[in-house]
């Protein structure tokens, strides 16, 4: 018996899916904002168990540092009281798996990024990404990133700045399809995806 938890708190979303030999056991989501700390450590131990696994995987970002390392922080010492592995994937990838669920074919995603604005990136049909994530202000963004389907917590302000109405699909991270993304994006490297650089500059 193979049991895996995902944990994903880099958006407003804290969700959590539990997998045993590769079935969903029981998941949790909550769109938060904020208050993750508050909320992770008690929602996996609603999960059967308390979550016990043997594998562990975590949102790196980008998305929210204050949630990014409060993912990493919990699965880090989730991982050393359960002796489980404990394994990074790009959020991104998890929100183009999410919107495959419903729609196949390519995707390009746009989240809520920090000072305004926006995550994208490009995935193909077999979720692997088509180029690096960028953080860029939505008006660098015209024009690029424009598969068919637009899929994120700004797709439709994306879709909108097109002029193509229509074409996005609003949604968080959702842990449940954490299984659905490439294996070959998942790392041992637990280090945040911030996405942009620092906002501190060392003084001239």
């Amino acid at each position: 018996m193979m049991r895996i938890l995902a944990i994903e708190c880099a958006t407003e979303a804290c969700s959590l899916a539990l997998f045993e030999d590769g079935a969903l056991l029981d998941r949790r989501h909550e769109v938060l904002g904020r208050g993750h700390a508050e909320h992770l450590i008690p929602l996996v131990a609603s999960l059967p168990d308390r979550g016990r696994a043997q594998e562990i995987r975590v949102s790196l970002g980008p998305g929210s540092f204050t949630g990014v390392r409060i993912g990493l922080a919990a699965a880090r010492a989730l991982g050393l009281a359960w002796d489980a592995c404990v394994r990074g994937y790009p959020t991104l990838a998890l929100v183009a798996a999410t919107a495959r669920r419903a729609h196949t074919g390519p995707v390009s995603v746009c989240m809520a990024g920090g000072h305004g604005e926006w995550f994208v990136q490009d995935f193909a049909a077999d979720g692997l990404p088509e180029g690096e994530a960028h953080s860029l202000a939505p008006e660098a963004t015209l024009g690029r990133w424009n598969h068919a389907l637009i899929a994120g917590n700004r797709a439709r302000a994306k879709a909108a700045l097109e002029g193509r109405d229509g074409s996005g699909i609003e949604l968080l991270p959702d842990a449940r399809f954490v299984p659905d993304f490439p294996a070959s994006l998942l790392t041992d490297r637990l280090a945040p995806i911030y996405g942009r650089g620092p906002d501190a500059r060392l003084p001239t």
